[in-house]
C-alpha cells in the first residue's frame, strides 16, 4: 500500500507521516520525502525581484522523482541525496529507502505531480489554520535553517501563499482523508489509522 500526505508549507506533513510510521512500525514502512528531489539553488527560478523561489512545481526534478518512486514500488532500493534546503554549514547526507509493502510518500506537489498521484493507493490532504502555518514556519526556519525573520516573510507572502493557493488548495477535495491538525488531531488519527487498517 502507498500512502501520500499533502499539504502545505508547516502544516504538519512529517509530523504525521513520523506518527504512522511509529503506528505501523512493524511494517517497516519505506519512506519517501519529495523535499529531496529538489534541484540545485543554481537552478532554480528567482522572481522579481531576483530571489529564488523554491514554491513552484519546477523547482523539484520531477522526472526523476516519479521514476524514484516507481521502482521503489517495484521492491527495488532507492538511493537519494538528502537536501539540505541551501544551508552551507549542513553536510549532505545519501539516504537508502528500502523497499516495504507499506510506503509512506509526502511533498507539497503530491496531487500535482499526475506521476506521483497515480501511484498512491490512499491520500490524506492536512488542514491547518494558516497562522499556525506561518509561525511553525518561522520557527523552523529561523532555529534550523538560519533564515532571517525578514526573508521568511517576504517567501510567505510572495511564494508560499501563492503556492498554496494555485498548487496545493485545489486539490483538496481529491484526498481520502482530510486530517484537521487543531484540536480535533488526535480524534482524526485514530479514524485515519481505522480507514487504513480496513484498506489494508
Amino acid at each position: 500500500m502507498t500512502i501520500g500526505i499533502c499539504g502545505g508549507s508547516g502544516s504538519g506533513k512529517t509530523t504525521l507521516l513520523n506518527r504512522l510510521c511509529s503506528n505501523f512500525s512493524d511494517s517497516k514502512p519505506s519512506i519517501f520525502s519529495m523535499d529531496n528531489y529538489y534541484f540545485p539553488i543554481q537552478n532554480q527560478t528567482k522572481d522579481k525581484n531576483g530571489i529564488y523561489n523554491f514554491d513552484l512545481p519546477s523547482a523539484l526534478d520531477e522526472v526523476r522523482l516519479v521514476k524514484d518512486l516507481i521502482k521503489l514500488k517495484a521492491k527495488k532500493e532507492v538511493i537519494v541525496s538528502e537536501y539540505n534546503f541551501n544551508t552551507p554549514q549542513k553536510k549532505i547526507q545519501r539516504v537508502r529507502i528500502k523497499p516495504s509493502d507499506l510506503i509512506i510518500v509526502e511533498g507539497l506537489f503530491l496531487f500535482h505531480y499526475e506521476g506521483v498521484n497515480n501511484q498512491l493507493d490512499y491520500t490524506i490532504f492536512i488542514n491547518v489554520d494558516a497562522s499556525t502555518q506561518l509561525e511553525r514556519r518561522l520557527n523552523r526556519d529561523q532555529k534550523s535553517r538560519g533564515y532571517t525573520r525578514e526573508s521568511i516573510l517576504y517567501q510567505w507572502e510572495n511564494h508560499v501563499v501563492p503556492c498554496y493557493d494555485k498548487y496545493i488548495l485545489p486539490y483538496k477535495n481529491r484526498a481520502d482523508f482530510q486530517f484537521r491538525n487543531d484540536s480535533n488531531a488526535d480524534n482524526d488519527f485514530n479514524l485515519l489509522i481505522k480507514e487504513i487498517e480496513n484498506k489494508i
